[in-house]
């Protein structure tokens, strides 16, 4: 038997694990395990006094190994590796069970319960003998940081940090900043002016000698670790002259080529072939889009070049790959708006006065299309009803579950803005229920209610144009269930706006493959915890910020790119940072250079020397995912805190309850 002391903590996590796990038995129980020398349970393991409990024990009992079953290691094995450290223990001689979350919370069955408890406890205590004390690796951390996305999370993300004094490279897809909070008339409820908020934000970016700002980029490749990332940049060319433009905007002027502008103006207004997405855009330099422009099709106009007061329209100009140097990494890359053709019922791109929410956004700003007047397809006539449809892609189990957050908001925001510009309008808002949760959101609700808008309790079936009755004719007709008073109705409006949700980016999967993030099932980026670790990622160095996690509304969005921020300056002002040394580790003399491990590894840590025919682990880069141990078919990676050895003496602690019935069996009993 070995003479490692091993000391028991059992954790009740107030009623979480109590409440199913017979805490005291298990407790006991392990007290008779070889090599345990004390077993105690305790209310809350992770308050300051169970963590005193256990240094207590390390000092007076001599304990060389620690074994702490409770909740998920996610949450409280760095807590228990510092009370480990704290009393002269090695941090890495302490392994952890999770006896809630993979026990407690996942049945109703207390004998089960208890009985898996004692199990994952056996499997804890033969595992932890086999632990090898380990040191972590120093990293120097690179002080600039790379911010991905260019709106209100990504913008204030980079102020934060460069305001500090530390460089940030700002990169951005489209040609300016602003994300979709640039398309908006007013916020809710404070009803404030959205650019007269976010363009001075965005001056400031242009402005702050700390940011290098590329948009118009996209981020094609990451290599490297925290502290010390190598990001591959693709500056897309403009086909202007940065250095040359002014921002006067006569080749806009001069541009003979309109198209329907898709994306800004969400296909109610045009722009030109070579165009700034709005008069405040941030750089002020225009794009050439290449598949409008008559040049780039036919060989012919050049307009734009010829009337250029300063020459800076250049047709030979070709996209940039930049090499970034960088510490840290913040995603903001946001959000995409539900496409409501989706839903066939509700007639969006079939009926024409049904309208999206983004494109009623549009519609009202003073800056839109429209110039802010409210009139349906035909651009003068004004609607007279109007319905809005709440919920449109979320809260639906054939499109989105999750709840988008911001859709009852600003559905309440149109009726105040269709009530303060056609007062005679009758509004109506079809809704499954109000969230109105956060700080004035309440007040906003009676607000409107006060106004007149008339709430309708319940699920839109079918939009049609299909009139019936006397005074339909011309007009859409809004069929529903009144679930206030179980009956099914019919509403003639002129107008529906539909209150799409937010999904994430429709490339997010493949970003997150770019960044080695996790997405959720929904696209979303996943959050090393959703509680207590809202913005940092499973890989070190990378954090999240704003929709991309998630839907939110402005004020969380720009409360997650302060909080990155601030993570990202507390590793810059530690200077070098600690990092978990398990990590993989290549036994040349087994190695066989079949270069399994070279393809399978998703970080890129495993070079292959052609001298020697044999691979080599880049320990800075290596996250000890395990994949290559796995598949190794010469045995010759191992995984630090991960060997052969402890995982079998894991799996057979795990298998301590069928060892009787094992014996029985083999004797023919049975």
């Amino acid at each position: 038997m070995s003479k490692e002391r091993v000391g028991v903590y059992i954790c009740h996590c107030g009623s979480n694990i109590a409440g199913t796990v017979a805490v005291e038995e298990v407790s006991q129980w392990a007290a008779g395990l070889p090599n345990v020398v004390v077993s105690r349970d305790y209310k809350f393991m992770c308050s300051s006094l169970g963590q005193e409990l256990v240094e207590k024990d390390i000092k007076e009992l001599g304990l060389t190994r620690v074994v702490v079953a409770a909740c998920s290691p996610h949450m409280h094995e760095r807590t228990f590796r510092a009370t480990c450290e704290r009393a002269g223990l090695n941090p890495f001689l302490f392994e952890m069970a999770n006896i809630r979350e993979l026990d407690s919370w996942a049945t109703d069955d207390r004998v089960a319960a208890t009985q898996k408890a004692k199990a994952m406890v056996s499997a804890a205590i033969r595992r932890v003998i086999h632990h090898q004390p380990l040191q972590l690796l120093p990293v120097t951390i690179n002080p600039n940081t790379l911010v991905v996305g260019g709106g209100v999370a990504g913008i204030t993300a980079a102020l934060e940090i460069a305001n500090a004094g530390y460089h940030v490279y700002l990169v951005e897809r489209e040609p300016s900043i602003g994300g979709h909070m640039a398309q908006l008339d007013k916020t809710f409820p404070t009803l404030d002016c959205s650019a007269c908020i976010l363009t001075p934000k965005m001056v400031d970016v242009a402005q702050n000698k700390n940011i290098t700002l590329l948009s118009w980029s996209e981020v094609e490749a990451v290599e490297g670790y925290v502290g010390n990332f190598t990001v591959t940049v693709r500056k897309k060319a403009r086909y202007v002259n940065e250095e040359k433009c002014t921002g006067c905007g006569i080749c806009i002027e001069k541009c003979p080529k309109k198209v329907v502008d898709e994306v800004f103006e969400a296909g109610l207004g045009y722009r030109k072939a070579i165009y700034r997405p709005f008069p405040q855009a941030v750089p002020k330099y225009p794009v050439i889009d290449t598949a409008s422009c008559i040049f780039f099709q036919r060989g012919k106009c050049k307009a734009c070049q010829m009337f250029c007061p300063t020459e800076a329209i250049d047709f030979e100009q070709q996209d940039q790959i930049l090499k970034l140097e960088v510490g840290n990494i913040i995603l903001a890359t946001g959000y995409d708006t539900f496409d409501p053709r989706r839903i066939p019922q509700y007639g969006y791109g079939r009926l024409a006065n049904v309208f999206t929410s983004l494109e009623f956004e549009r519609m009202v700003n003073a800056a839109g299309p429209t110039g802010g007047r409210i009139v349906l397809r035909d651009g003068v006539t004004t609607p007279k009803s109007v319905a809005i449809i709440h919920c449109v892609g979320s809260r639906d189990k054939n499109y989105n579950e999750h709840c988008s957050r911001v859709c009852c908001m600003y559905s309440l925001k149109f009726s105040h803005l269709l009530h303060e510009r056609l007062p005679d309008a009758q509004v109506y808002e079809f809704y499954i229920d109000i969230r109105a949760t956060a700080k004035r959101y309440e007040e906003f609700y009676h607000r409107i209610l006060e106004e007149g808008t008339r709430f309708i309790r319940g699920r839109v079936a079918e939009v049609t144009d299909a009139a019936r009755l006397p005074g339909e004719e011309g007009k859409l007709i809004v069929q529903y269930e009144d679930t206030l008073i179980g009956k099914q109705r019919r509403l003639p409006v002129d107008m529906v706006i539909l209150s799409v949700g937010m999904e994430a980016r429709r490339d997010s999967r493949e970003v997150a493959q770019i960044f080695g993030l996790g997405c959720e099932y929904n696209g979303f980026f996943i959050e090393r915890h959703p509680k207590l670790d809202p913005v940092n990622t499973m890989t070190e160095g990378i954090q999240i910020a704003g929709a991309c996690q998630g839907p939110m509304a402005i004020p969380e969005a720009v409360a997650q790119g302060a909080a990155a921020a601030a993570r990202v300056l507390s590793l810059i002002s530690q200077g070098t940072v600690m990092m978990e040394p398990v990590r993989a580790h290549i036994n040349a003399e087994k190695c066989s250079g079949c270069r399994i491990c070279n393809d399978l590894c998703p970080y890129n840590a495993i070079v292959f020397h052609e001298d020697r025919k044999v691979s080599e682990v880049i320990t800075a880069l290596c996250q000890g995912c395990g994949a290559c141990v796995a598949a190794c078919p010469s045995a010759a990676i191992t995984g630090a805190h991960f060997t052969d050895e402890q995982v079998m003496a894991q799996i057979e602690g795990m298998l301590w309850d069928m060892q009787p019935r094992i014996a029985v069996t083999a004797t023919g009993a049975e």
